[in-house]
């Protein structure tokens, strides 16, 4: 939802933000009504990232997706799909998890997860937030500070964003050499491309997780 208050700021003619969720969408409709700018065009439809068809909705100069497509389950027509709504000559930002050693656990971990109880949710919770406290102090850096500044680093609240990590089923990840192949297949070519470095508590192996790299692709054709 911030993405789309940035958009209208940034003086975009018109702005259309979809998502499967109900909740989502109502929230998203509710807060663009009584905060967008005076005379900015905005719909928020409800309508599945499988479901967007240009011939119905039109090609737009923008098209944004940050950190949901790996969620789909089925990340490769996702980004089909969403690339499909760019304009000749427009831009594609996106974001996906990058593909880690540890994968595969944690598409077991969050299988189970999101079927689990509250109680069992928390029980693991506290162990992998132990657990990331632990790799913090052999580190030699302090979990207080870590999690105190996290909202102003990362926008969001560490153990919320705990939740989302251990609960985000389904759950795929890429390679940005990957990604380049589909996107080129697609008549996109690279602008800016942000990947993650793997320094910080094990990122590389996946061990608490994996993160996301970022993708800006123009459309040639």
């Amino acid at each position: 939802m911030g993405s789309v208050f940035l958009t209208l700021r940034l003086g975009a003619r018109e702005v259309v933000a979809v998502d499967f969720d109900l909740d989502s969408v109502a929230t998203t409709r509710a807060m663009l009504e009584r905060h967008a700018p005076p005379k900015t065009a905005f719909r928020v439809e409800e309508v599945s990232v499988f479901d967007l068809r240009p011939e119905a909705m039109g090609t737009f100069d923008t098209v944004y997706s940050w950190g949901v497509l790996h969620h789909t389950g089925d990340m490769d027509r996702a980004m089909r799909c969403a690339a499909a709504m760019t304009a000749p000559g427009g831009r594609f930002a996106f974001a996906l998890y990058r593909r880690i050693w540890m994968d595969w656990f944690w598409r077991r971990e969050k299988r189970w997860y999101a079927h689990a109880f509250p109680t069992a949710q928390h029980r693991a919770r506290a162990i992998y937030v132990a657990l990331f406290r632990l790799g913090l102090w052999a580190t030699g850096r302090n979990f207080a500070r870590y999690v105190g500044d996290y909202h102003s680093n990362r926008g969001m609240d560490f153990y919320h964003d705990v939740h989302d990590w251990m609960g985000g089923f389904p759950y795929e990840s890429i390679l940005p050499k990957e990604v380049d192949v589909v996107m080129q297949a697609l008549g996109f070519t690279a602008e800016r491309i942000f990947t993650r470095k793997g320094k910080m508590l094990g990122r590389s192996l996946g061990i608490f997780g994996s993160g996301c790299d970022e993708y800006v692709y123009r459309r040639l054709t």
